[in-house]
């Protein structure tokens, strides 16, 4: 078991006793509780942490752990419906995506790697270092610290004054929308696409609308038509192993939907999230290095190659653009705190940097693999619409007459979590799709959900 997991259980088990208890009646001494559940002193000192941050319980130091007081319940919050109005965001899917599952459960849906995946050890080590190092806890360059800045300049092939840390590739996409379009636009992104997108073009009350891809990518006819029908200014596309298909920008059509782009006037916004996590072969290069009119806004993270609390990633931008995007990263947060930005230099001035790349991939293309020859096995009705060469997610087509989402709520009965194709399209969806991804699962795992995962596909 996992020391995760014995802490999830182990708090589980203290709120069920501490439901049982008046509030001010003590919990057992933590000797106690250490012999009764067989766990360590860490794991409890882990638990009761868990249930004071939600309020369970308080912690006296010298006298021991208490039922914390209940607060009086909220008696009619209903004025607030009519104060906030229309609510802009529809973020329902993306936060039960962000869920952390129960033990046990079998999870195809998470873009995130499996814990035995993430750099832990170098990681420890690397934030004892930047905690300790003079001025770890001082303020940075509202930009990043230049060193982080020419790293990741020198991954994208640009000019570190061009760089912006932000926190995350998240956060950035959403500085991004806010500062290339005015607030009622409308900004074409990709069908499908990340629903992230969705969810922070919304929020800066872009109105979304699709652009069809197929297995090249983004369409340059049907791109210019959407320019010219919306007179949209901002296009969202990931060129290299997009989420959720895998699909890779064809080089034929590279520098086709750069013209439609510098044709319409229009910015577009690069997300190239998976630039480390090419499988076979090497991933083409960004389309920012064939842009020379400042059209292109790239965004990269350590996020998804690294660890999911590594939120740490960059924006560039050239001429006015970089000024707005600065601008409104600043009005966010001030900065990225400088902790996290020396561990992200450390790792990539480290050989274990290129070490646990190599060994990343190799992983993941062994997971990739098991589960697309599960799939073929399993589940015969269900079509591999492409086998990706990179990136963490294989994109399937359910049967004519198939509800994904219905599909993924059964799966959830049985312990197995995916992830329904609907949320990754703006409008109407045109099949009935699944994203399966193989990053949080061992090939074992990924086979026997498989297995289950036929029991709910006719």
């Amino acid at each position: 078991m996992s020391n995760d997991s014995s802490v999830v259980r182990l708090a589980s088990a203290l709120r069920q006793q501490a439901a049982t208890l008046q509030p001010g009646d003590q919990l057992p001494p933590s000797r106690e509780i250490v012999t009764r559940h067989g766990v360590s002193p860490v794991t409890v000192s882990r638990a009761i942490a868990r249930l004071t941050a939600e309020g369970t319980v308080v912690t006296e130091p010298g006298r021991g752990t208490f039922v914390a007081r209940r607060h009086a319940p909220v008696e009619d919050v209903g004025w607030q419906t009519v104060a906030l109005g229309d609510a802009r965001v529809d973020s329902g899917h993306l936060g039960r995506l962000l869920e952390v599952p129960p033990p046990g459960t079998l999870v195809l849906s998470s873009g995130y790697l499996a814990d035995d995946l993430q750099p832990t050890r170098f990681l420890a080590t690397a934030a004892a270092r930047a905690a300790r190092r003079p001025g770890a806890w001082g303020r940075v360059p509202p930009a990043g610290l230049s060193e982080l800045r020419a790293a990741f300049a020198a991954t994208a092939g640009v000019d570190a004054g061009d760089v912006t840390v932000v926190a995350g590739g998240q956060s950035g996409l959403s500085a991004a929308f806010r500062a290339l379009s005015p607030p009622g636009q409308p900004v074409l992104l990709e069908a499908p696409t990340y629903m992230g997108a969705v969810a922070a073009a919304q929020a800066a009350d872009l109105r979304p609308v699709p652009v069809p891809t197929d297995h090249d990518g983004l369409r340059p006819d049907l791109l210019a038509e959407a320019f010219a029908r919306t007179g949209a200014g901002l296009v969202y596309t990931q060129p290299t192993f997009a989420n959720p298909t895998g699909t890779v920008l064809a080089a034929s059509r590279r520098q086709e939907v750069l013209d439609v782009v510098r044709a319409a006037g229009a910015f577009l916004v690069e997300d190239d999230w998976a630039r480390h996590l090419a499988l076979d072969g090497t991933a083409p290069p960004p389309l920012l290095r064939d842009d020379r009119n400042g059209h292109v806004v790239y965004l990269t993270s350590l996020t998804k190659p690294v660890a999911p609390s590594l939120r740490v990633g960059a924006l560039v931008a050239r001429g006015p653009a970089a000024g707005r995007l600065a601008a409104i990263r600043r009005a966010e947060d001030l900065f990225i705190a400088r902790p996290l930005q020396e561990v992200a230099v450390e790792l990539f001035g480290s050989p274990d940097w290129p070490r646990h790349l190599t060994a990343l991939r190799a992983a993941l293309r062994e997971r990739r693999d098991a589960l697309v020859a599960a799939i073929r096995r399993d589940l015969p009705s269900v079509e591999i619409t492409h086998v990706p060469a990179g990136g963490l997610h294989v994109w399937v087509r359910l049967p004519a007459g198939a509800d994904d989402v219905e599909v993924a709520d059964r799966a959830r009965r049985r312990d197995v979590v995916v992830e329904p194709g609907r949320p990754y399209f703006v409008a109407e969806p045109p099949a009935p799709h699944l994203r399966l991804t193989y990053a949080a699962a061992t090939p074992a795992e990924l086979t026997e959900a498989t297995r289950r995962l036929a029991q709910e596909i006719p």
